[in-house]
């Protein structure tokens, strides 16, 4: 059989294939509502959901079809969110701080687990939790270190699993044993979306695609948003656009860093092949810097495969045969495999590595979130909508932290290649003692 790198993949989202066509969010703009919600990827559409709801009109605007950027994109894995360590966020932060933001991650998780049940939401939802793959002997004593503290400390279950025992949760040799998070889970990102434009559109919410954002005005009594199709007065605005935040917000676009971040599908394969290399079905993730994340697909017949390739951004004529390599390396048993999708999407870092949610110059905003957003872009979405209906639970412990950016960044990371590089050496460097120790 022909290896992937002498078969052009589709550059087509997996996810998409399991959902069908679209359906047609194109109509004309009302002259004034309550809310306007820039981006109707996780977060905007849940912000919609609760406004819609609580009887404010609610239009959700995209530049694209709905959906287009990274929540329909990822790879589908939900964790706690938080990446800051409770000892970083408290020498920073202070400790009942620290607890309070870390505590989100987890409200976060169980947050969107109950919601998707409460709600419906047909997405291949499961708890299968995580195994996180330590990159080298020291890299796993780390984790067995943070065991003790993130079960003592912050009550996180987990345990670790040592080399000698690694293919009974991954079926490579090319890790030194990992940690597993039983609670962390998987879903569907285009049908857990699909789901939330029903619930939203249901709920009374407008949503316009192909209607690009022009300008934001503030006036006395709200704002004045202009679009390509014309303008609209409304009371609140939320700009829920993370990765793909533009000069239209230009306070917001100098405190993201996009980030392109790649994934490939595998043909469908044998299911003793699949069975051996997920056994338990869990999301894997692993220590390295410029880390790779990858999975089954819901119906365990593929393998989904994500990560950064290269230290700037490229396409997926570059991203899938690298990316291919990559998971060959960590799964041999692939190389005579063929790739049949290959992507990507943007994702958004903060320069403090939090998701950052508030209001600035009266807009709201959620957004940040580093790479792991399904529960959380989700959950901040939900406590923005919240906050503009006045309730007392929007409030979130990420509310009153500052939102740092650096001189002189405007929004284009003219520095993440040379980071990048930077920590992929160290990365290669690492792995390589390792290997011949």
């Amino acid at each position: 059989m022909a290896t992937s790198t002498s078969t052009a993949p589709r550059h087509q989202v997996y996810w998409l294939d399991d959902v069908g066509p679209a359906p047609d969010f194109s109509g004309d703009l009302p002259v004034s509502v309550d809310v306007v919600i820039v981006g109707s990827g996780y977060t905007g559409l849940n912000a919609a959901i609760q406004t819609a709801r609580g009887g404010r009109s609610t239009l959700v605007l995209d530049a694209d079809d709905p959906g287009y950027g990274c929540s329909t994109r990822n790879g589908g894995q939900i964790s706690t969110s938080i990446k800051p360590s409770l000892e970083k966020l408290a020498a920073k932060h202070g400790k009942q701080k620290a607890r309070a933001i870390r505590g989100e991650g987890a409200s976060a998780l169980s947050w969107i687990e109950d919601f998707v049940k409460t709600e419906g939401i047909d997405c291949d939802f499961r708890k299968v939790g995580r195994f996180h793959a330590a990159h080298s002997p020291d890299a796993y004593e780390t984790l067995a270190c943070d065991v003790e503290k993130l079960q003592a400390q912050e009550g996180i279950e987990c345990f670790t699993v040592p080399r000698a025992e690694q293919k009974r949760e991954l079926g490579t040799d090319t890790y030194y044993g990992g940690l597993v998070y039983p609670n962390h889970c998987s879903l569907h990102p285009a049908k857990y979306h699909r789901g939330l434009l029903r619930l939203a559109t249901d709920a009374g919410a407008q949503i316009l695609g192909h209607c690009r954002v022009t300008g934001i005005e503030r006036q006395v009594n709200g704002f004045r948003v202009t679009t390509e199709k014309g303008t609209v007065e409304a009371r609140e605005v939320v700009v829920a656009t993370n990765g793909y935040t533009t000069g239209l917000t230009p306070w917001l676009q100098r405190r993201v860093i996009p980030i392109g971040s790649y994934i490939i599908a595998t043909e469908e394969l044998p299911e003793s092949l699949v069975n051996e290399l997920f056994p338990t079905d869990r999301i894997a993730s692993d220590t390295f810097k410029v880390l790779y994340y990858y999975r089954a697909s819901p119906d365990r017949k593929r393998i989904l495969f994500g990560g950064r390739v290269s230290a700037a951004e490229t396409d997926p004529n570059i991203s899938g045969p690298r990316l291919f390599e990559s998971m060959c390396r960590i799964f041999p048993q692939l190389r005579d495999r063929q790739i049949t999708h290959s992507w990507m999407g943007t994702v958004a870092y903060s320069f403090d590595e939090l998701a950052h949610t508030g209001t600035h110059d009266g807009i709201h905003y959620a957004m940040g979130y580093c790479g792991s957003g399904v529960s959380m872009a989700s959950y901040l979405g939900m406590r923005t909508g919240q906050k503009i209906l006045g309730l007392a639970e929007g409030a979130t412990a990420f509310d009153d932290l500052p939102f740092p950016t650096r001189p002189l960044y405007t929004g284009k990371p003219w520095f993440l290649p040379a980071a990048v590089a930077w920590y992929r050496w160290q990365d290669t460097r690492q792995y390589r003692r390792a290997a011949h120790a």
